[in-house]
């Protein structure tokens, strides 16, 4: 195989992923763990698309991101879980180069859509604590289609210039991946071509797809945060801030672990401990949002008790 993996890299036929952990013992309850997870993110978020779709109330911006974010949510988590769970059922860990590309393709992609939508809500909550009188015009359907047409369009393209330049280089030596799903870090460690543009992309341009969202979500919590202050009462404060705290709740766990896994050099790269707060942005906040979004939020929960009744 060694002589196999030393051509350029349409010779390599595969990857080996070594998941989260290679111990008998421990991999049954990962598996039911996983799964579980999986079931709780794809039936929570469908539940919220479905809420949202069928409550006319629910048609406002802030519901149609919300909404979109859920649909992105299912794809994030889809393109990981379902193929490590059946790595762990097969024992086969074994990834064609072409599905390894894929799998980053689309965990890059639906990433920075998350990271985007995140960023159109904070606008919204914007403008509707610090300009209601201008909410219905500057929010208008037109622009929110336009808002999270953006989101998903430019991930793609900025995922398709990252699969691009992956494409382009060589793997030679071990094909081993520490990690469970084929991400950029571990893929960019295994090839024996320089890849110091790729690393200045994933830097500069990578930092600027995660960052300049992450700065639009704090300029806008910073005027937020000025006009909830100027309300007189504690009860009008609590009020107008608690529209709020899901999102707040939301972005901080999305970014947090982000943040510490890619914004950093490769140098202070660490796979088990990345591997443990990948696992938190990649599976568990996407089954946290239906939660966080639904539990503190009444119209939300009145639109999923009405949902159940029809269903009934």
């Amino acid at each position: 195989r060694k002589s196999l993996l030393r051509g350029n890299q349409s010779h390599i036929t595969e990857f080996l992923l070594l998941g989260l952990t290679s111990d008998p013992k421990e991999q049954g309850w990962l598996f039911a763990s996983f799964l579980a997870m999986y079931l709780v993110n794809v039936a929570g978020n469908s539940l919220i698309i479905a809420a949202i779709r069928g409550d006319a109330r629910l048609h406002t911006p802030m519901y149609s991101f919300l909404s979109n974010l859920s649909l992105v949510d299912i794809c994030f988590t889809s393109v990981i879980v379902p193929r490590m769970l059946a790595t762990m059922l097969s024992k086969n860990n074994k990834v064609p180069f072409a599905e390894c590309l894929t799998q980053t393709y689309f965990f890059v992609a639906f990433g920075i859509t998350d990271s985007f939508l995140l960023a159109a809500m904070a606008i919204d909550r914007y403008m509707a604590i610090c300009n209601p009188l201008h909410y219905t015009t500057t929010m208008s359907p037109r622009r929110c289609l336009l808002l999270v047409m953006a989101s998903w369009v430019l991930s793609h393209l900025h995922s398709l210039t990252h699969t691009i330049l992956m494409a382009r280089l060589t793997f030679c030596g071990p094909n081993v991946i520490h990690h469970f799903f084929c991400d950029v870090q571990p893929l960019l460690t295994l090839s024996c071509s320089d890849t110091s543009i790729n690393e200045l992309l994933a830097f500069t341009e990578g930092s600027f797809v995660i960052m300049s969202p992450f700065i639009l979500i704090i300029v806008s919590y910073v005027f937020i945060t000025r006009a909830v202050l100027r309300v007189p009462s504690r009860g009008g404060r609590y009020k107008v801030f608690s529209t709020c705290g899901s999102h707040l709740t939301v972005v901080t766990l999305f970014y947090g672990t982000i943040i510490f896994v890619y914004i950093r050099p490769s140098s202070t790269y660490s796979v088990t401990k990345d591997r443990v707060i990948t696992v938190i942005y990649t599976v568990v906040t996407p089954m946290l949002n239906p939660f966080i979004y639904s539990l503190r939020n009444k119209d939300m929960k009145q639109a999923l008790k009405k949902l159940i009744r029809r269903a009934e």
